[in-house]
């Protein structure tokens, strides 16, 4: 084929995904537009998770009868006038690519007025062509619909994921802008149903509440508006400003932990952003507080000088980069580390409803009474066990000793370290358990098992336990009811983003319901299979169930821990492929006493 010129209708579908992906991205586009037009109030509405519509409201300050047509051609915008404004960009938009992009894949409807008009304007677009630019009766703002998004592109459309995943990206995108923007009140409404509205009182707190809330809200630590000057203007503080960095937001206390990052929401300059560095900085400030493969929630803001960072270097505008990154870096780390060992709180008691006093983690499922780790009266027990279950097994003895020799080694505990390992003598050495990743193997398997054999077992709780879900897992939560149910969750709505919750497996601590299920449906929005067949699932129910780093054991308890690990097929690492045991061998311990 030779070389040719793209007809332009071509050439602009090409260039539209680049910065329309999916119905979220023009959610972004119209949402930071209303804000750059210093919209108060702002109503998002979605129909079929944006598919079929999207229609944001604003009363920002509308765009004029005879400039409107001009927005939708490519490379117009308001924001910047020539190469010099790109050093100093303090809009959210800039390209002038986004509403170009938006019309030329989708239906556009367009009524807007500016409070000098007396009369407001409708433009109607389809396929990057105007059909109707008339006068019209509008209030002052803006009015954008889009409908029928990629009708003309079916390749992008067929790759869009189920509603439910489009919808949850759509909320959580809202919600970040309604974060960094507290002073807006913002509305969404999916499929007529309002599943967002915040206060616009400029409180970030009264945000959080609405987004993450009222539990999560409650454990979220406040950082103080944080100001660092870098070297250079502190030397040279004529040629600028001194506060060059400003931090402030909100991280979780390092009990309130997730699997995943995808909680931490960070701006610049208000501007929402991906950033590897950034997110990096906050889980070191988390350093020592938070297990391993566990990130704090947090949603920071970092205000710097526009001529200090470059946010031209994507065309989403989520990538940045900075001309001091180490100094971002360390006033970040700084900030949340000193507001993590100032202000956090001791753990304490639940004040949920309880639930029917459950078995004492030790004793859970049991399936054998247990005196001594080691002793012969337990081997032969197991033995017992196994040729009850297994008449295959005739010989009671070998029975016993094959498993053992294939898995753990002959134990005898010898107490706790820290309250986080059970230190334990073997044939060879000394071997040092520990606690939560061995528990967590112990209960994963167990899950395993009954997920096998018919219903998981779950506890009733004697009152219903009441739970408010951050809107986008809310939303999920609808599709993923019957899935829970299967796991052994019993939900039902309770108005708005509140759920009732009366039964769980009976694996799980009943205060940590409320993060399970939202772990659970991070991983339904990260597009992982339902629930009730993915092992993903009952790792989280594991690890959540099992005993906690710092809980005292006695040796009857540790005993018990050890037998039960004893009996999984995989005792050596936790279902997240941490060890669950180091071994110190008898040579290691003589050469270290120079024995040897």
């Amino acid at each position: 084929m030779p070389i040719q010129i793209l007809a332009p209708q071509i050439a602009s579908k090409i260039a539209a995904g680049e910065v329309v992906e999916r119905p979220a991205s023009v959610v972004k586009e119209l949402i930071e537009n209303a804000i750059d037009a210093g919209a108060s109030e702002l109503r998002i509405e979605v129909m079929q998770a944006g598919r079929r519509l999207i229609r944001v409201s604003d009363d920002g300050s509308g765009i004029p009868y005879l400039e409107l047509p001009l927005a939708f051609q490519h490379h117009a915008t308001s924001k910047i006038s020539d190469e010099r404004d790109l050093a100093h960009i303090r809009t959210l938009g800039f390209r002038g690519e986004a509403l170009a992009s938006i019309a030329a894949v989708s239906h556009v409807n367009v009524v807007t007025r500016t409070k000098s008009e007396i009369e407001g304007t409708l433009l109607q677009i389809q396929d990057g062509n105007i059909l109707r630019h008339e006068h019209h009766g509008a209030r002052p703002g803006t009015t954008i619909t889009v409908e029928n998004l990629f009708y003309n592109t079916p390749a992008r459309l067929k790759f869009l994921r189920s509603a439910t995943t489009e919808s949850s990206h759509i909320i959580k995108l809202t919600s970040a802008y309604a974060m960094s923007h507290p002073e807006i009140r913002f509305t969404l409404l999916d499929d007529g149903r309002q599943v967002l509205q915040t206060s616009g009182n400029g409180k970030l707190y009264d945000v959080l509440v609405k987004v993450l809330g009222m539990e999560v809200a409650q454990r979220m630590l406040e950082i103080p508006e944080t100001v660092v000057a870098s070297p250079e203007a502190t030397e040279a503080p004529t040629q600028g400003s001194t506060e060059t960095v400003r931090v402030h937001g909100y991280v979780s206390t390092p009990e309130l932990h997730r699997s995943t990052r995808g909680h931490q929401i960070l701006f610049v300059n208000r501007r929402w952003i991906q950033d590897r560095a950034l997110s990096y900085a906050v889980e070191e400030a988390f350093r020592t507080l938070l297990p391993v493969g566990r990130y704090p929630i947090a949603i920071l803001n970092l205000a710097i000088n526009p001529e200090d960072v470059d946010v031209n270097v994507h065309p989403t505008k989520r990538e940045v980069r900075f001309r001091e990154p180490r100094l971002i870096f360390s006033t970040i780390q700084r900030a949340v580390r000193h507001a993590v060992v100032g202000q956090a709180p001791v753990a304490s008691m639940s004040s949920q409803p309880a639930a029917v006093v459950p078995t004492p983690w030790h004793n859970q499922r049991m399936p054998l009474h247990y005196d001594g780790v080691g002793s012969n009266a337990s081997r032969t027990e197991l033995a017992m066990e196994l040729q009850r279950t297994d008449p295959s097994l005739s010989d009671g003895t070998s029975a016993a000793s094959a498993p053992m020799h294939e898995r753990l080694p002959m134990l005898r505990v010898l107490g706790q370290v820290r309250q986080l390992y059970i230190i334990a003598e073997g044939p060879d050495g000394l071997y040092l358990i520990d606690q939560h990743a061995a528990h967590e193997r112990i209960l994963y398997e167990q899950l395993q098992d009954e997920q096998s054999k018919g219903p998981v077992p779950v506890q009733a709780l004697l009152e219903p336990l009441p739970l408010e879900f951050a809107p986008h897992h809310s939303q999920l939560l609808e599709s993923q009811l019957e899935n829970l149910r299967q796991m052994g969750f019993e939900i039902a709505p309770f108005g708005g983003n509140t759920y009732i919750v009366r039964s769980v497996p009976t694996a799980l601590m009943q205060s940590k319901v409320g993060d399970v299920i939202a772990e659970i449906l991070d991983a339904a929005a990260d597009g992982m299979p339902s629930p009730s067949s993915t092992d993903p699932v009952l790792s989280i129910i594991a690890c959540h169930g099992a005993v906690r780093a710092g809980q005292i054991l006695s040796l009857d308890e540790a005993r018990q821990l050890i037998h039960l690990l004893e009996q999984t097929h995989s005792p050596y690492t936790c279902p997240h492929g941490r060890p669950t045991m180091i071994h110190l061998s008898s040579a290691q311990l003589a050469r270290s006493f120079s024995r040897q």
